[in-house]
């Protein structure tokens, strides 16, 4: 493969200006496919029987045969916790604004960074996929992981549904936060519900080489390349080094301004189908390392796509409610949506950059209860169609149960040695976070949800 002319080691005295505070260290390499008031009130309202449209915020969507959005999961859009003064997801996004702004200055004086943090979780399928090159059979897709309205729309599985639409726009440098949806586990870790903020930088030839000695002999593109673990096809090497070494320094000076001078750091190869170098940023924290974050130089298609194929770019994205349990030692994520006061309370600081330590409410006791079934016999599972998956189940729980439950494990599989019949068994832990629950009224609950797998999931029960 032809490079320019010009050497690589032309671009060393940039490459190796002084370290940052931090200790980043590679390490092997591994592959990554991918990447909220309590509602304690009683068993949400199922949809209608024959109802042909689904409401998300005042809009009435078409139902089809893709509509999975519950009533409880429409009821959160519009909630916007990022946008709330002084909640933790609002104190979190606000610290990374804040330094980016005072980090980041434009020709003018001005933030170059532009924020974005109103945009409508409600997306196209195409915003959603399409947009960010993720194939038609991508298992990101999948109806049992997303929450879709119909075929066509759906709410927003992550903030990069909108890149596209703001790099066509003009925009060469922003931050956009919002609510992403994602139908997923239940336990203190995961909700259906969170939020997520990251950022674009695009550079233009001369912005990225004006610093490098003969800088205008050097291109970001190169005609008849390959792509190879380092590089696109059409990048070339001093142009993807340059944005590696940028993007890299300025997530590192994030996560310094979050979690101090003494944090170490490490970077680990992944993939995503929008990025390539594609990397996760890891963080030391307690002694373990910790993901905290997915970036990479963006794939050029994207902005061929967006109108800025004159341009090479990086991205990040990043949980706000990891982020924010890590430094505010928030133990169950269901918090985020409650409305007890001594929770919000402790998070009116007068300067969003004040260290904040929650301080746990009243633990009040857990309930268990299991649940056991059959599996449906399935024609679809012999068309390689899926007809139960754990996701469907733990959906119907959340709709359900609400933030009553606290975790919901499987703890055992059986399959009958003569008919081949399938059977799990699941543990439900209930706990409320604001007062302690009854064996009777946890019960209620439960039986609604073994009467609703039956009938919602062909499931038999076993109990």
């Amino acid at each position: 493969m032809r490079l320019s002319a010009t050497p690589l080691s032309l671009l060393l005295p940039l490459l190796q200006s002084p370290p940052l505070p931090l200790l980043c260290r590679r390490c092997p390499s591994t592959l990554l496919a991918s990447c909220r008031r309590l509602s304690t009130d009683g068993p949400a309202p199922r949809p209608a029987a024959g109802q042909d449209s689904v409401e998300v915020s005042g809009r009435s969507f078409p139902r089809d045969d893709y509509t999975n959005v519950t009533p409880r999961i429409s009821a959160k859009v519009g909630r916007n916790l990022h946008n709330q003064s002084h909640h933790p997801l609002w104190l979190i996004k606000e610290r990374i604004k804040a330094h980016f702004y005072s980090a980041y200055i434009g020709r003018w004086g001005n933030p170059l960074f532009s924020v974005h943090d109103n945009l409508s979780p409600v997306v196209t399928v195409e915003q959603n996929f399409d947009s960010l090159l993720i194939p038609p059979d991508h298992p990101s897709r999948k109806r049992g992981d997303n929450y879709y309205l119909n075929r066509k729309m759906m709410l927003r599985a992550h903030t990069s549904a909108h890149q596209r639409e703001l790099v066509s726009s003009g925009l060469d440098a922003f931050l956009l936060a919002g609510d992403v949806y994602r139908r997923d586990e239940i336990d203190a870790s995961h909700y259906p519900v969170f939020h997520q903020m990251e950022g674009v930088r695009l550079f233009s030839n001369h912005e990225l080489f004006s610093k490098v000695q003969n800088g205008e002999e050097l291109s970001l593109f190169e005609r008849g390349g390959r792509r190879t673990p380092q590089k696109q096809e059409t990048h070339t090497l001093e142009a993807v080094k340059l944005v590696e070494f940028d993007l890299k320094q300025t997530l590192t000076r994030l996560v310094t301004h979050l979690f101090g001078e003494d944090v170490e750091v490490r970077w680990v190869d992944c993939y995503f189908p929008f990025t390539h170098p594609s990397f996760e940023m890891e963080v030391r924290f307690q002694g373990d390392w910790m993901e905290v974050l997915g970036c990479g130089v963006m794939e050029q298609e994207l902005l061929n796509s967006a109108g800025a194929g004159n341009k090479l770019g990086w991205a990040f994205g990043l949980g706000l409610e990891r982020l924010a349990m890590v430094l505010y030692s928030i133990p169950d994520i269901r918090l985020f949506w409650s409305q007890d006061e001594r929770f919000l309370k402790q998070f009116r600081v007068q300067d969003v950059h004040q260290p904040v330590c929650f301080q746990p409410l009243s633990k009040y006791p857990p309930l268990h209860n299991d649940i056991s079934f059959w599996l449906p016999e399935s024609r679809e599972a012999e068309a390689g169609q899926e007809s139960f998956t754990e996701n469907d189940f733990y959906e119907l729980v959340r709709s359900i149960g609400g933030d009553l439950v606290e975790k919901v494990s499987l703890v055992d599989e059986f399959t009958h040695p003569k008919t081949g019949r399938r059977s799990q068994c699941y543990r439900i832990i209930y706990r409320h976070m604001e007062r302690t629950l009854t064996q009777q009224e946890v019960r209620l609950v439960h039986e609604q949800i073994e009467r609703a797998a039956e009938t919602e999931l062909g499931v038999q029960g076993r109990y």
